[in-house]
């Protein structure tokens, strides 16, 4: 005797299996964040201290970021912040929330223009708004006056 499976089971699979796949894709890039080292989210490290991989092409002028805001940079959906002199860290630029991209820096926060997402520009956690989780953390390099994605 043989046993088919029902409709409900073949979708029930296929549904959880979707799921996992979604928990471990998003799991993984927060792992490859959480090895940029340092206790926060995004490092700040130059490339000749820390003998890492080589950065990528100037993204910005540590001049062009504003002190206590931030400048997103559509092309590489990036937005980089400064939250305290001298302090530089970098985020995706990407809503948690539905994907769209974030549109402006403005008291403290990094504000999406789809859903009114807000998140803190010192850790890209969550200030208000629809958005599920925090942005996530983009890897960077300061190297005198020079920021450069790595």
């Amino acid at each position: 005797m043989t046993i088919r499976p029902t409709r409900r089971t073949i979708l029930g699979t296929g549904s959880a299996v979707a799921l996992l796949a979604g928990c471990s894709k998003y799991g993984d890039s927060n792992n490859s964040s959480s090895q940029s080292a340092s206790s926060s989210p995004a490092g700040t490290a130059s490339s000749t201290a820390s003998g890492g991989a080589a950065a990528g092409p100037e993204l910005a002028k540590t001049s062009d970021i504003p002190v206590g805001g931030g400048t997103i940079f559509k092309e590489e959906k990036v937005v980089v912040t400064q939250p305290e002199k001298g302090e530089f860290k970098a985020f995706s630029a990407v809503c948690t929330h539905q994907g769209c991209t974030v549109s402006t820096v403005s008291d403290g926060t990094i504000n999406c223009p789809c859903h009114g997402s807000k998140f803190r520009i010192t850790d890209a956690s969550v200030a208000g708004g629809p958005a599920p989780r925090p942005l996530p953390a983009e890897k960077i390099t300061v190297e005198g006056n020079s920021i450069r994605l790595t």
